[in-house]
């Protein structure tokens, strides 16, 4: 049945402090928090640079019986159902109940929910063990709160505008945070509502991007105690990495640049290391400048 949002019961649009949300990325340099990764396949590597660069450990531990061994070692767990198969299924089960028993945070990124019967069926079996956080892009939030998500497998079509009520009543029914993630992205706990408007059109054209956020999200739960808050840190920061790595390379053609100048490629081969540069290394003072709050 999909999920509805009581229409008597506002949400507050809430945008967190950007000094506190830094405050987040430093203190997560410090600890380096254990993340356990039940990854993508096709993203691993990416995955656990990206924790790397942040200064997380991660531990791609995928056994089903070192998987729950291993979860209530770690500060956090992170589930990605994006090459779902039945034997990772069973590890991912039994991570999540061995999480939950330790009292560890955990998220889950649904990837192509709604498209394929294994992942949406499982998707759905998760959701009833509290996961901390969901982040998903508009399709797999509004397939997970149970309409049609109009996706294309795991590309969404559409909005995050238009799946933001979608969230909202799953953040509600589920008692988690949704982090939905589009051209603007929105965090949720079902109460309050914040919205960022950095990234970069490139950053959808390399695989794992998505899948790297949610395993950011663990990071930052994994040391933030206060859920919604950690989404909106790893959200807010990796978007302003993003937007500066996908423009790193930019150059201003001069006017006079003559009939053999061209435009410049959308490079979505070197955004990959100078966004790992520069989640190793953005300042307060350039995150603080760069952050663009959306309405919610």
């Amino acid at each position: 049945m999909p999920l509805t949002s009581d229409p008597h019961r506002p949400t507050a649009p809430a945008q967190p402090d950007a000094g506190r949300l830094y405050s987040l990325v430093e203190t997560l340099r410090q600890r380096a928090p254990l993340i356990h990764c039940l990854s993508n396949t096709v993203v691993e590597n990416f995955v656990a640079n990206v924790l790397l660069a942040l200064g997380a450990a991660p531990a791609m531990v995928v056994d089903a019986g070192e998987a729950a061994e291993f979860a209530p070692v770690a500060d956090a767990l992170s589930i990605n159902l994006g090459t779902l198969t039945e034997p990772q299924a069973v590890a991912m089960r039994a991570a999540v109940q061995a999480a939950n028993a330790a009292g560890r945070p955990w998220v889950l990124d649904p990837v192509a929910v709604g498209h394929l019967s294994l992942r949406t069926r499982f998707a759905h079996e998760l959701l009833a063990v509290a996961p901390a956080i969901i982040r998903g892009n508009a399709s797999e939030i509004i397939a997970l709160a149970g309409a049609a998500g109009g996706g294309r497998c795991v590309e969404s079509t559409a909005r995050s505008e238009a799946a933001l009520p979608a969230a909202i009543a799953l953040a509600r029914a589920r008692g988690a945070v949704v982090a939905l993630t589009g051209e603007t992205d929105y965090v949720t706990d079902g109460e309050r509502v914040a919205g960022f408007a950095n990234g970069d059109p490139v950053m959808q054209r390399v695989t794992g991007v998505g899948c790297a956020l949610s395993a950011t999200c663990a990071a930052f739960v994994g040391i933030c105690s206060d859920r919604w808050l950690a989404a909106c840190a790893a959200v807010a920061y990796t978007g302003v990495c993003g937007q500066l790595a996908a423009r790193a390379h930019d150059v201003t053609p001069s006017a006079q640049a003559g009939p053999d100048a061209v435009s410049r490629p959308a490079r979505p081969g070197s955004f990959m290391p100078s966004y790992l540069d520069w989640l190793a290394g953005l300042g307060q003072d350039d995150f603080l400048r760069l952050l663009r709050p959306a309405d919610a």
